[in-house]
């Protein structure tokens, strides 16, 4: 009896653990089936270098150039903003802080990613970008400033908590034995513990872009929505994921329009999957260097 209940215990839990296999297969399947009508119809590499994006002209161009520009522009951004705060955050709650401190700010930090991204929607679009118009006399706040900057704010939780994980890591005796040569506190943060859990930082950014290139949401409703190449991180932006997310329910299933934007899509898959491969063979290395195992 003791039997029968153990394997249909392991039978349930390898179902539910080779679903997520099944739900990537799905996806992927999904996405190249949708996009392959647009690839054979349209050259590749004119697609993804035209600066022409006029689906719905006749005859309509697919210059996806400007979203792709976009994307990246907007991720640069972000990291600009996230990781210098996200691993100072890390740096100061694990290495500085007392624990009345650490007690206030991981809570704070936990609850900075629970909140919905287009809640962060609404707070760039009625507070940032009005205060940013305002303050440095720009036509428009909703720009791919504005886009980075509270893109940026959304990916602080990923690089903080992931960066910590990572300090967490490094032996107590390296702090020792640094301590113990002489060294300030300053010169054992930043040329012992800093540069040990190096690996592991680098993942949390990694993941942090990977955060950012996604979002979808936010972008939509504070980059300004213009598909045209910027001349200035100041201009309006329209990056892919915000591109299918305003586009989709206007397109004709099975039109050229609507492959196209499967064909983002699968351009965005595969953006992301690089990065998430990074940070896995990132991460790999970081466990091999202290002796964690794979």
């Amino acid at each position: 009896m003791n039997s029968i209940k153990e394997r249909l215990i392991k039978l349930i839990f390898s179902i539910l653990a080779f679903s997520s296999l099944v739900f990537l297969i799905g996806i992927i399947i999904t996405l190249f089936k949708e996009s392959y009508p647009f690839f054979s119809q349209f050259n590749i590499l004119g697609s993804l270098f035209g600066i022409k994006w006029y689906p719905t002209a006749e005859p309509p161009e697919f210059g996806m150039f400007p979203l792709i520009f976009a994307s990246i522009a907007v991720t640069i951004g972000a990291m600009a903003v996230c990781v210098p705060i996200g691993i100072g955050t890390a740096l100061y709650i694990h290495e500085i802080a007392g624990p009345k401190q650490r007690a206030v700010l991981k809570p704070v930090i936990e609850i900075l990613a629970g909140i919905p991204s287009i809640v962060y929607g609404f707070f760039g679009m009625l507070i940032v970008a009005p205060f940013l118009q305002k303050l440095m006399n720009i036509p428009t706040g909703l720009n791919g400033f504005t886009a980075s900057l509270v893109l940026g704010v959304m990916a602080i939780p990923t690089v903080s908590s992931i960066s910590e994980d990572a300090l967490s890591f490094v032996p107590r005796s390296f702090r020792e034995a640094s301590l113990a040569i002489g060294a300030t506190r300053w010169q054992t943060l930043t040329r012992v513990i800093l540069p040990a859990a190096g690996s592991g930082i680098s993942t949390a950014i990694i993941l942090g872009m990977s955060r950012a290139v996604g979002e979808t949401m936010t972008v939509l409703m504070v980059a300004g929505g213009a598909a045209v190449i910027p001349r200035s991180i100041f201009d309006p932006m329209r990056p892919m994921t915000s591109t299918i997310a305003a586009e989709m329910g206007e397109a004709a299933m099975g039109s050229p329009h609507y492959h196209a934007l499967f064909a983002i899509g699968l351009i965005l898959f595969f953006i992301t999957l690089i990065f998430n491969i990074i940070a896995e063979i990132v991460s790999r290395r970081f466990r091999l260097k202290l002796g964690l195992g794979r």
